[in-house]
């Protein structure tokens, strides 16, 4: 029998291997804001122009994409936070469908923030 060291290490290496599975540990990392308000907002829209950029562009090839909670900003929504090693994160507000298509190609393929669209 194990002991729960052992068990625990054991749990913990899996984890970070489902993680990693996942892209978790990703350069670039995409947070959509879906819940219940966002969404009423517009952000499956949104949320759907990132999934298929990422799914269907190569140079997209390992970011990662995932969902965020309520950030008690509803006169802001949908809003969009983007993380990418070695840069500060940077929190897009009132996204469109539109404005996610540009984000894609000027700030996650350009490295060009879009200082108009930054939440303050």
């Amino acid at each position: 029998m194990s002991s729960p060291l052992a068990v625990l290490e054991a749990k913990k290496q899996q984890a970070k291997k489902n993680l990693e599975e996942i892209g978790y540990f990703s350069d670039v990392k995409i947070y959509v804001g879906m819940a219940t308000c966002e969404i009423a907002a517009g952000s499956n829209h949104v949320m759907e122009v990132f999934q298929n950029a990422v799914k269907e562009d190569k140079s997209l090839k390992g970011v990662y994409l995932s969902q965020k909670g309520c950030a008690g900003r509803c006169n802001l929504e949908p809003t969009v936070e983007i993380y990418q090693k070695g840069k500060d994160p940077v929190k897009y507000v009132k996204v469109t469908a539109e404005n996610a298509k540009i984000i894609i190609e000027k700030h996650i393929k350009k490295g060009e923030v879009i200082k108009e669209w930054v939440g303050k």
